[in-house]
């Protein structure tokens, strides 16, 4: 059963499939991990500008939880959650990535458009062991669906914030020296946080 926290006109229902819930989806991403850590942070306006600027495309929200796998000490890879519009309706992927930042996989969580928009997993590889760089892009290293541009922008799009917020969140950078990003962030913006990752997944297994 989902778990919605928007509203989706009747008639999308027709179309919405949800493959995988948010906890086998972090357990297919970490299946050696021993614990799976969530940072849930709240963007200030100087890291939200930051993030759009470098990753040239605009958050859904300045809400953003960092998932890390680990066994023992070591970490095994970080994963977001990206939740978007492709046209009208959302679409939920997790990005998992290397310990070094570059992408490992793409997973679709959930689709609500008409299904012949829907990214195809031979599709979303073609992310696998990118970094953020001017080549991954459409219409540079990165080849468009034939017939859903729009699900192409949102996908790439959804890949370069995620990649930026790594920078951001894990690497550090000028506007995060001096303090803890995401542990001084109201407790009301943490539980807003917790509520509103996975806006079209349940947390079912």
């Amino acid at each position: 059963m989902l778990a919605l926290g928007i509203l989706v006109m009747p008639s999308a229902q027709a179309f919405a499939k949800v493959f995988y819930s948010q906890k086998e989806a972090l357990e297919l991403a970490f299946p050696d991990a021993d614990r799976i850590d969530r940072r849930s942070v709240a963007l200030d306006d100087d890291e939200a500008q930051a993030i759009e600027a470098r990753a040239k495309s605009k958050l859904e929200s300045r809400i953003v939880t960092l998932f890390t796998g680990l066994r023992g000490d070591d970490v095994l890879g970080y994963a977001f959650i990206d939740v978007h519009n492709v046209r009208t309706l959302p679409e939920a992927f997790l990005i998992v990535l290397k310990p070094d930042g570059s992408v490992h996989s793409l997973r679709l969580l959930a689709f609500y458009e008409p299904q012949e928009y829907k990214p195809s997993e031979r599709w979303l590889r073609q992310f696998d062991d990118r970094h953020l760089d001017k080549t991954l892009r459409l219409g540079g290293e990165i080849h468009g669906i034939a017939g859903s541009t729009l699900s192409s922008h949102a996908v790439t799009g959804g890949v370069r914030r995620a990649l930026a917020l790594y920078e951001l969140l894990v690497l550090g950078s000028t506007q995060a020296e001096g303090r803890q990003i995401g542990q001084t962030a109201p407790a009301k913006q943490r539980d807003a946080a917790e509520a509103s990752a996975v806006p079209v997944l349940g947390s079912g297994g």
